[in-house]
């Protein structure tokens, strides 16, 4: 008897050793990818709000921290880490979680479209490509934690479900995105409902019995997508219509415009995103006789479709406003900037691996006279041009990754993305990215914790540094509508813009009703802004404290 176990075992571990090691392996592509020094984009925002959320008292008189909390499930999971971590602890413990999650989503996708092991580096080398070259609307998906990125892995475990046509197992991993973020797998179910009637009715031989759709996992979805969708609405119910009109504006408008506005898109957004949708249209015509078999396709092309819908709805913008902006606000462009390119280099390497045919499972929807067409289009022509697609990606992931390295500075902190001497080689900004921890420190230290600041308009990570209240920035925008509106008042108030986009007023009248008002006893400047000095009294650096770029002024009383 011990011997066929140990004949198994021979049998099984090279399986599930090469599993794990896929894997790693991915896990390490987003790390060369994504590795940043913490904080990434749009880390220092959720993770605060993480911190506050299981810590009120911390930063309870900021208005983002102290903000509406819309997503709680994310909250929940990576919050409770900063009761024992440091921010930039829970971050990369976070990154991991996320990044993990994300390479056994796309991993259980390939072994669904029946990719060789390892082949699934070349659809992340070219999803990422695609996504940061070719979005439509500044989309990404493998970067620093927040709550789209375990969504985003929740998405990709039911597009394996999708390509096997487990329908009902699809629903639930779904619906347990949509509690991370319910944009993200909200806009999924919608793509997977458009996939679902193509393949299993529209395109579905007659001789084929066709899924269900109202089944258990439908409503075990729909039941965990409420852990996401009822902290949203909440944050709605205690503005009046006339206040949630005027929010969504300002979000729309205003704030994220660079995200959801159509008409603020450049030009070569449309190209360079035309150019993927463009592929992807080709390739599936090459394989038309296997339309049915192709969920993961028609689910990709339900997410342009939903992209579709938001351009329709931009194009209202100048007769109805307020609704356009109530509807835009839902990030209408987020799936196809990030599904389009995932199906494309799906399809790549499918073409280099000849693989014929499509998902696994999904024999049952095509006869076998079918399926014995092969790989549909896999000629020389269709191979070659998907060797070239996979070195061009290949060298733009290289690109990417190069120049992220070379600067190794946060890329919350990088003078590209605050919009500050964007001009700045890089040893200056390690300089001044330096300065900026050091007076944070300083303040860390110095001041009491209840303490709040006026901080520089471009910067967006003094609460992940210095742990300290700040009266009102740009980046730091609440997601309820009363908060918002408070949000726009103290950004016009604090930055004027008679004074343009950077400068605050140093009037003394103006700066003691500012710290009567708000409890702000201190100003950290950046000197490139205000110069060397101001008629107020320094607090830092003094003595023989040194920094060039940032000093702590006390506010006239």
């Amino acid at each position: 008897m011990p011997a066929p176990s140990s004949a198994s075992e021979s049998v099984a571990s090279p399986v599930s050793w090469g599993a794990c090691a896929e894997w790693g392996a991915l896990i390490a592509v987003f790390f060369l990818y994504a590795g940043d020094p913490v904080p990434a984009v749009n880390e220092a925002h959720y993770l605060v709000k993480a911190k506050n959320f299981w810590d009120p008292a911390w930063c309870s008189n900021d208005l983002l921290a102290a903000s509406g909390k819309a997503h709680v499930t994310y909250y929940v999971t990576f919050g409770w880490l900063t009761r024992f971590c440091s921010l930039a602890t829970t971050a990369w413990i976070g990154r991991l979680v996320g990044w993990a999650l994300i390479a056994l989503g796309l991993q259980r996708c390939c072994r669904a479209l029946r990719l060789p092991r390892f082949y699934s580096l070349g659809v992340a080398v070219l999803w990422i490509a695609g996504v940061e070259y070719g979005n439509l609307a500044g989309e990404w998906v493998i970067g620093g934690i927040e709550a789209k990125v375990p969504a985003y892995g929740l998405v990709l475990i039911g597009m394996s479900e999708v390509m096997r046509r487990h329908w009902s197992r699809a629903w639930v991993w779904f619906g347990a995105a949509s509690a991370f973020h319910v944009l993200t797998g909200g806009w999924a179910v919608v793509a997977a409902i458009f996939s679902f009637l193509v393949c299993e009715r529209w395109l579905r031989p007659k001789e084929v019995p066709p899924k269900p759709f109202f089944t258990w996992g439908l409503w075990v979805g729909g039941a965990l997508s409420l852990l996401g969708l009822a902290p949203a609405i909440l944050l709605t119910m205690s503005a009046t219509p006339a206040e949630s009109v005027l929010a969504a504006k300002i979000y729309t408008y205003v704030r994220l415009r660079h995200h959801l506005l159509p008409s603020d898109f450049p030009w070569s957004w449309y190209l360079r995103h035309g150019v993927l949708v463009g592929m992807l249209l080709v390739w599936m015509g090459a394989d038309r006789k296997l339309l049915a078999r192709r969920p993961a396709e028609w689910m990709a092309l339900g997410a342009v479709l939903i992209a579709g819908g938001g351009l329709l709805v931009g194009t209202l913008q100048p007769t109805h406003p307020d609704l356009t902006a109530r509807l835009l606000r839902y990030y209408w462009f987020r799936l196809t900037d990030a599904l389009v390119p995932l199906v494309v280099a799906f399809i790549v390497m499918q073409k280099l691996a000849g693989v014929k045919g499509s998902p696994v499972g999904a024999e049952a929807v095509v006869p076998d006279r079918a399926a014995k067409t092969g790989g549909g289009g896999r000629t020389p022509v269709a191979v070659g041009a998907a060797a070239l697609t996979l070195l061009f990606g290949l060298g733009l992931f290289g690109w990417s990754s190069l120049q992220r390295v070379r600067l190794g500075l946060p890329p919350s902190t990088s003078h590209r993305l605050l919009g500050i001497h964007p001009e700045a080689g890089i040893a200056e900004q390690h300089r001044s990215h330096a300065d900026w921890v050091a007076v944070c420190d300083w303040v860390r230290v110095a001041m009491p914790e209840d303490e709040v600041f006026l901080t520089p308009r471009h910067q967006q990570t003094f609460k992940w540094y210095a742990e300290r209240a700040e009266v009102v920035n740009w980046k730091e925008v609440p997601q309820d509508a009363v908060a918002l509106l408070e949000w726009r008042r103290r950004f016009e108030e604090i930055f004027p813009e008679r004074l343009g986009t950077t400068r605050v007023s140093i009037q003394y009248t103006i700066l003691r009703e500012i710290r009567q008002r708000y409890g702000a006893r201190f100003m950290v400047v950046d000197r490139r802004v205000t110069g060397q000095q101001l008629p107020l009294v320094k607090v830092y650096p003094v003595g023989s404290q040194t920094n060039a770029t940032y000093a702590v002024y006390e506010l006239p009383y």
